[in-house]
């Protein structure tokens, strides 16, 4: 049997062991890395997410984060070429550190590296950028370029000394200057604005112009071509008529050509009969007969001559005495 007085002694020992044997259980989340640190030396491991143990009271465990992060970096003053103080409220950095290069990067920087590179980085750099710019450049000219200004100088650097650490992107406030300065900035900005409008407004006007002289011109040629349509339609129509009167000219001459060829084929041919019909002995016949039916009596001593002629035609044959 256990001594009563060692009883008491036995449940704390017990009780020891299992809170020290607790403390050497650790969970390491999600997108972090676990690394480990004995009797104050890195040692050349790590782990990843889940549940691990280490030596309690003689090794001490840290986390460092291996997913994308954003450090923000906050009231950052800086003086410009001119001397005027300016302030920059944040800048926010977002960045990543590869798995591969955490010991190293803890070895040489510790598991705040993002405070070398990222924080006290930040506040070299926008005071050299200020320093060797003008104010208007720092708050106007300048300022949509300064982001990528800064993430390049960072990732430079960070390339040679810690390669590690990626500079994803780089988000800059406007900075803060003296209020009399950004009135006249303002003031500024608002006569560009105003003249802007107004060039853009004069660009609509000539857009209208030039649109409205594109539909006219399109609208001359549109009566252009339907006055040369009508004018060839026209123009084909008289084509047309004058083909027509022409052949009628063509057939009526034909006709009256025909018309008189007829009539002198008639004529020829019955003078052609008549020549053949109207002989010498027809005509003296023919001549007495119209004599015979003029019969007139004369009473004289001499007979008209015209009887004395007509009885010459007479056949001599036929001639009697009187």
């Amino acid at each position: 049997m256990m001594d009563p007085i060692s009883a008491p002694f036995a449940a704390a020992a017990a009780l020891l062991l299992s809170g020290v044997a607790s403390s050497g259980v650790l969970f390491v989340p999600e997108g972090h890395v676990a690394v480990y640190y004995r009797a104050g030396r890195l040692l050349n491991f790590t782990a990843g997410p889940g549940f691990h143990t280490a030596w309690p009271l003689i090794t001490r465990v840290e986390t460092v984060q291996t997913t994308v992060q954003t450090d923000k970096v906050t009231d950052i003053p800086c003086g410009t070429q001119g001397g005027t103080l300016i302030h920059f409220d944040s800048i926010e950095v977002v960045n990543q550190l590869a798995t591969d290069a955490v010991l190293d990067t803890v070895r040489n920087y510790t598991t705040n590296y993002d405070k070398t590179w990222i924080y006290d980085k930040i506040h070299h750099e926008i005071n050299q950028i200020c320093s060797r710019s003008t104010l208007e450049e720092m708050y106007i000219t300048k300022f949509d370029a300064l982001d990528e200004t800064l993430r390049d100088a960072l990732q430079r650097d960070i390339d040679v000394h810690a390669p590690g650490i990626t500079i994803i992107a780089i988000r800059v406030t406007k900075p803060t200057i003296p209020k009399s300065i950004r009135a006249n900035y303002e003031a500024v900005e608002s006569e560009r604005t105003r003249l802007k409008v107004s060039a853009q407004t004069q660009k609509v006007v000539e857009q209208e112009a030039e649109t409205e002289k594109k539909r006219a011109l399109i609208e001359a040629e549109k009566a252009a071509a339907v006055e040369a349509v009508t004018l060839e339609r026209q123009l084909k129509m008289r084509q047309n008529e004058a083909q027509m009167s022409a052949i009628a000219d063509e057939m009526h001459l034909a006709k009256a050509k025909a018309e008189a060829d007829a009539e002198f084929y008639r004529v020829s041919r019955e003078a052609e009969a008549n020549q053949k019909r109207l002989t010498p002995e027809l005509l003296q016949l023919e001549a007495v007969r119209a004599l015979a039916n003029n019969t007139k009596v004369f009473w004289g001593e001499k007979l008209p001559n015209i009887y004395a002629e007509g009885a010459a035609l007479l056949p001599s044959g036929g001639q009697e005495s009187s």
